[in-house]
């Protein structure tokens, strides 16, 4: 057996000598260091016969295949065998040598290995030799058929001149956030399906395709038969199936004459698996000529029948091939994080700035658009911008930036003009464009179920809608049809703006719609809701160009979205800059007075207070004293909100000594202990009830007769039988539920307050969830914590618009979870509730909260034994009381629920100076 290892391991050193190729002479080193450890460590060689065998074929069998070639001119055929031959016969190498390590370690100077494993080895070395050989008949058969057909020499026929190797374009240096994308796609084409990539110009669908074909996977299944036909040079009016087929064929690496193209492409097709894309196949997908739209589909059908034949599409139209088992992708644009990688890539200058929020808000409104995030960097380096003279140029310009230089990839509007000047969207005629001109001018698009009720003249509104999307002009969401910001901004750029006609249809069903809404959640109020960004373009549109007839509609759009959907409006800068004039006063101050009140609802009190401010000098000036006292009076409410009560007395006090206060009645003028007592003769009874009860609340908190309070507000609240006087109703037992708690009647607080959150359901989900933050810390008083915990962590399933809704009410609602968390003596839990709503507080202006939770810090510490840091936050709870005029032992005077448990003694003794605090002041 050694004599027979000698010879071959001398036969196969001897081959290695004379093969031409490196790969060739690897493969031959390895297969003679197999045969070596076998010599030289293993003890039963005699098992190794058929594997010596085997080694000896490789040699014989690499000789003579890689005859009378070099290094350089190796077939690719060859060379793809040759190099999974490689890997096979390393792979055993490793095993081998493995084993041998496994032998010395253990001081053995000879392994022996069994027979099974022996017989594993040769089955690996025969599967190898297998591979290999069908791997080159296959490519001796690909050569033959090519020679047969004229594809190699100069072989020339009627059909084929001749073939030349075309090489894939490289894969996209720059191409992010499509990892996932490229996975499954890569297993879909591996798996044989046909892939259309549809999308707007610039999405990025070629740079996919380009990267498919460089995935391992494919190259592995599809070796050099990857092409890619790229049709973006021609015209869609002037294509012809010929002209098609000659690019596909020049594709492929071959040229064709002759009566049917089709026939040498299917031949060469036919010989083993390819893989061929179609780049922009929107150009003969929107041919014009006939013979295109006749024979081009059906060519495609049959070269997608071929078997082991895959096609990837890329299209901004969705005409593709109707023949094909198209698996249809629509490109997303990209991701925050990949966009943000392109934009540094691109223009590094950046990654210096400061102003990341500023750079993530510029690619929102590119929609991270890949073309235009990459044209805006490149024009910005280009011309050594720096971010801010980018952000500058953006916002004066905005598509015209886009466009540094001439063809589709080096200006948007020219790959923009592309999709608009293909024949059909031509086919539609001045409609077509005005139909887009309109989407665009809608931030939210043209909603899709009420399309025929905002356009009604345009009949065939659908219709063209259909063919926008099927160019990647427009798209799908959400019920609404959509433009991307960089078409929108496009098409506001270069088209007109919406026509008269079109614009007047749409306002009159907006306007009609906000004019009909009210509080009750009807057909009406859904409009609102789904289009509420639609309607405030519109308004703001007509406000700067035909005010008198718009402010009406303003004023009402606002009171609906503070019933229907309360949040920040874009339309406060437009009514504040509209230059009014006499006729025009009291129009704008209704609109500022709504808007002051959907700020007070979101507890943006110091933007409304600014606001109502602007609407008291309009009233003012008309003569319209009760909305003057009304600003005033609102103003007043929400320092006392804020806890700024020194604020909201001092204001009142100044307003009756102004002229308006002279023109006032009775009803407003009255001193407060007067109108509570003498407002039950009021006309209005909802006033009266409303006053009176709050005169009762108020000498509960300022320590009145807690009993003579309960049977007074108890006699009130059967007062408040009708559905108008609601509120007064749910004021009535808010102080019922004060004197329980007070009184520590917890079970009928917590009754009391459920009442209260019944009433509220259906209404404002920020109102259930005030009220669930009080039932929570009742329920933390009757020490059931798990209630507790489960009412202030689990929000209610209404409010999912909550944070958006009311601010203060999240505050409320941290102070609470602290209040809790401090009784139930987690003290950790109670710290961050408490810093988090002092937080709040200082965004929002309130003093309040921010007093109650450093008073609540202070116990914290005051309870941990750390007096001076206890003392540090009761030091800085004292000008918060100044600053709000309550005295410091009443801190919680109007707020009883917000009152912390007797145990918790630290403010009481850091104000009367005792110990320990005695010596740290």
């Amino acid at each position: 057996m050694n004599q027979l290892l000698n010879v071959t391991i001398a036969g196969i050193n001897a081959v290695q000598t004379i093969v031409p190729s490196d790969l060739a002479k690897g493969i031959l080193g390895t297969v003679a260091n197999i045969l070596m450890v076998v010599q030289s460590v293993i003890k039963n060689k005699s098992d190794f016969r058929a594997i010596v065998n085997k080694c000896k074929t490789i040699g014989e069998i690499l000789e003579r295949v890689t005859k009378d070639t070099t290094n350089d001119n190796l077939p690719r055929y060859l060379v793809h065998a040759l190099l999974m031959l490689n890997s096979s016969v390393n792979n055993i190498n490793n095993k081998v040598v493995s084993r041998k390590e496994q032998g010395l370690l253990k001081r053995f100077f000879s392994a022996t290995i069994d027979r099974d494993q022996i017989a594993s080895w040769e089955k690996d070395i025969g599967s190898a030799l297998e591979l290999f050989n069908t791997e080159s008949i296959a490519g001796i058969a690909m050569k033959v058929e090519r020679l047969t057909l004229g594809l190699d020499g100069n072989t020339t026929s009627a059909n084929v001149l001749k073939y030349h190797s075309i090489e894939p374009p490289s894969r996209p240096s720059m191409f992010y956030g499509r990892d996932d994308l490229v996975a499954e796609l890569t297993t879909l084409v591996a798996n044989g399906e046909h892939i259309a990539l549809i999308g707007p110009g610039g999405m990025g669908k070629s740079s996919l395709a380009k990267a498919i074909l460089h995935e391992p996977l494919i190259i592995k299944k599809f070796a050099d038969r990857r092409f890619f036909a790229a049709y973006d040079d021609l015209d869609p009016s002037t294509i012809t199936f010929e002209t098609f087929m000659t690019h596909f064929a020049g594709a492929l690496g071959i040229e064709i004459t002759g009566a049917d193209p089709l026939r040498p492409i299917s031949t060469f097709l036919h010989s083993t698996s390819a893989l061929v894309v179609l780049d922009n196949a929107e150009t003969f997908e929107e041919a014009s000529t006939s013979s295109a739209l006749e024979k081009i589909p059906p060519a495609i059908a049959k070269i997608a029948d071929i078997r082991g034949v895959v096609l990837i599409l890329t299209s901004r139209s969705r005409r593709n091939a109707t023949d094909v088992l198209w698996r249809t992708m629509d490109i997303p644009p990209l991701d925050l994080s990949s966009a943000e990688r392109v934009f540094f890539q691109t223009y590094p200058r950046a990654r210096c700035s400061d102003a990341e929020e500023e750079i993530k808000d510029l690619l929102r409104e590119l929609d991270f658009h890949p073309l235009s995030i990459n044209l805006l960097t490149h024009t910005a380096r280009h011309n050594d911008w720096s971010l801010a003279t980018l952000l500058k140029r953006w916002n004066d310009r905005h598509s015209a930036v886009l466009n540094p230089g001439k063809g589709k990839l080096q200006s948007l509007p020219d790959t923009m003009q592309l999709s608009l000047d293909s024949p059909s969207i031509q086919g539609l005629g001045e409609d077509g464009r005005r139909t887009l001109a309109m989407i665009a001018f809608l931030p939210q698009g043209l909603n899709d179920n009420l399309a025929g009720d905002l356009l009604p003249s345009l009949q065939e509104v659908d219709t063209i809608c259909d063919v926008l999307r099927r160019q990647s002009l427009v798209y799908h969401q959400d019920n609404f049809i959509k433009v991307l910001a960089p078409i929108r901004h496009y098409v506001q750029d270069s088209l007109p703006l919406p026509d008269s006609t079109r614009l007047r249809e749409i306002r009159t069903f907006y306007y009609r719609t906000v004019q009909q809404c009210s509080k009750e959640q009807d057909g009406h109020a859904n409009v609102i809701i789904s289009d509420h960004f639609n309607i405030e373009r519109v308004i703001a549109f007509d406000l700067t160009h035909i005010p008198e007839e718009t402010y009406r509609a303003c004023s009402k759009f606002l009171l609906c979205l503070r019933w229907h959907l309360p949040r920040p409006t874009t339309l406060t800068p437009t009514i504040l800059d509209v230059v009014e004039n006499s006729s025009t006063y009291e129009l704008k101050a209704d609109c500022l007075w709504n808007l002051g009140y959907l700020y007070s609802t979101l507890s943006q009190l110091t933007d409304a207070m600014k606001i109502s401010k602007a609407a008291e000098a309009l009233y003012l000036a008309t003569g319209n004293h009760e909305m003057v006292a009304q600003c005033v009076t609102s103003c007043a409410d929400r320092y006392r909100c804020q806890g700024r009560f020194i604020q909201s007395q001092q204001l009142l006090e100044g307003f009756q000594r102004s002229e308006s206060w002279e023109y006032l009645d009775s009803q407003f003028t009255a001193p407060a202990d007067e109108l509570f007592v003498k407002s039950s003769d009021s006309k209005d009874h909802f006033y009266g009830l409303q006053s009176k009860i709050r005169h009762w609340q108020a000498k509960l908190y300022y320590g009145g007769d807690i009993v003579q309070v309960n049977e007074h507000l108890e006699n009130l609240l059967l007062q408040c039988t009708c559905t108008r006087v609601c509120f007064a109703r749910r004021e009535a037992l808010m102080g019922l539920s004060e004197v329980a708690f007070c009184e520590g009647r917890l079970s009928k607080a917590m009754d009391i307050l459920q009442q209260i959150m019944e009433m509220s359901e259906g209404e404002r989900s920020d109102n259930v969830l005030w009220y669930t933050v009080l039932k929570a810390i009742v329920a933390s008083k009757q020490g059931d914590h798990v209630l507790v915990r489960e009412l202030i962590y689990q929000a209610p399933e209404s409010s999912q618009f909550f944070e958006l809704r009311s601010a203060f009410v999240s505050l409320h609602r941290s102070y609470g979870a602290a209040w809790i968390e401090l009784t139930a003596g987690a003290y950790d839990k109670a710290e961050s509730h408490f810093i988090a709503a002092i937080e709040g507080c200082d965004i929002q202006g309130h003093l309040s909260f921010k007093a109650y939770s450093k008073r609540g810090l202070g116990e914290i510490a005051f309870v941990c034994g750390d007096f001076a840091l206890a003392a540090r936050y009761f030091t800085e709870t004292r000008p918060l009381c100044t600053e709000m005029g309550v005295p410091e032992r009443y801190l919680y005077s109007c707020d009883l629920f917000s009152v912390l448990p007797d145990r918790f003694c630290g403010w009481t003794l850091f104000l009367e100076g005792q110990s320990p605090f005695a010596n740290i002041m």
